[in-house]
């Protein structure tokens, strides 16, 4: 991690725990937006107008906080607009680092190797880790905003006047409902099971695999239509996709949540194949890369050999 804009420790997935041994979360501290005349948006400063060309997306395609910006970007018509570069999926001793895999790419505007020196480009005294998604402004230099859930709405409104659209992911009418049901989803589903794989006791462990199913279970339960709110596709789909994508995966062995597989939920398997034959988000799914990238956590998996499996997930994909 970066300590002082200073390479200091090799990259551990565990970088804080309280004191019962749960895994915490860095908090992300660039909190800038996008809006269409640049004013300020919800945090952080203004100054950072919808412009064509003027921003880069910094993804994994490892990363489900990542996957979230792919999919609003491809779902919302910005990959034009919009351009990615990927990291390389081995998250190695300096963290994320671009290039040296297929389908990853070197960094185009600086010529990076590693993903910290962007950070360090950005705050030279920065402190923490260097972690992706980020939204890099190509016009100032400077990194707009490293948070998953901000990067997912602004991609959702601030470029309308440029490239319209039809699909509103965080609609005003479920505001309120989305709000609520995101937080809950996000504790027991999306981080819950980095709770599980990254605990440091049993008791940790034991309370976060039982928040990751007791969500399961009230998401099954709650499908009767097509998305988590009916028939409207919404940012919260978005998010609780990213996770069922990669559990059976990854989660399911390599972290322990191994209670069911998604494919013993029938209606979430079902949801899950819906989200996958929207148009473009097949394309932000790359197995390759979340099993190569997960299976090579030394922490987890000493030996670094992956699964060839598990054969439902590929053949979803295929279909």
């Amino acid at each position: 991690m970066l300590v002082d804009g200073k390479w200091v420790e090799n990259w551990q997935p565990v970088q804080k725990a309280d004191e019962k041994g749960r895994f915490v979360r860095q908090v992300s501290e660039f909190r800038n937006w996008i809006t269409p005349d640049g004013r300020p948006g919800p945090t952080g400063d203004g100054g950072f107008e919808a412009e064509a060309g003027r921003y880069r997306l910094y993804v994994a395609l490892i990363c489900p906080w990542a996957s979230r910006t792919l999919i609003a970007r491809k779902l919302k018509g910005l990959e034009d607009l919009i351009p990615v570069t990927v990291v390389n999926p081995t998250v190695g001793d300096q963290g994320w680092r671009f290039g040296g895999y297929p389908g990853a790419d070197a960094d185009p505007l600086m010529g990076a190797q590693y993903m910290h020196e962007l950070y360090t480009r950005a705050a030279p005294h920065y402190t923490g880790r260097a972690t992706v998604p980020v939204l890099w402004d190509m016009k100032r230099g400077v990194m707009v905003n490293n948070e998953s859930a901000d990067i997912l709405r602004m991609f959702d409104t601030a470029f309308e006047e440029i490239a319209p659209s039809n699909i509103r992911l965080y609609p005003t009418d479920l505001a309120e409902e989305i709000d609520a049901l995101n937080p809950r989803i996000y504790d027991k589903l999306n981080n819950g099971v980095y709770k599980a794989g990254f605990a440091s006791s049993q008791d940790a462990y034991d309370e976060a695999v039982e928040g990751v199913f007791e969500m399961l279970d009230e998401l099954e339960a709650r499908l009767e239509g097509d998305f988590l709110f009916g028939e409207r596709l919404t940012e919260t789909d978005i998010r609780t996709f990213v996770t069922l994508i990669r559990f059976d995966a990854a989660y399911h062995g390599l972290f322990k949540t191994n209670r069911r597989l998604i494919a013993q939920y029938p209606r979430l398997s079902g949801y899950m194949a819906r989200i996958l034959r929207l148009p473009g988000v097949a394309e932000t799914v790359n197995m390759d890369h979340i099993t190569r990238g997960y299976y090579s956590i030394k922490a987890l998996n000493p030996s670094g050999i992956r699964p060839s499996g598990p054969a439902h997930v590929a053949d979803l994909l295929e279909a």
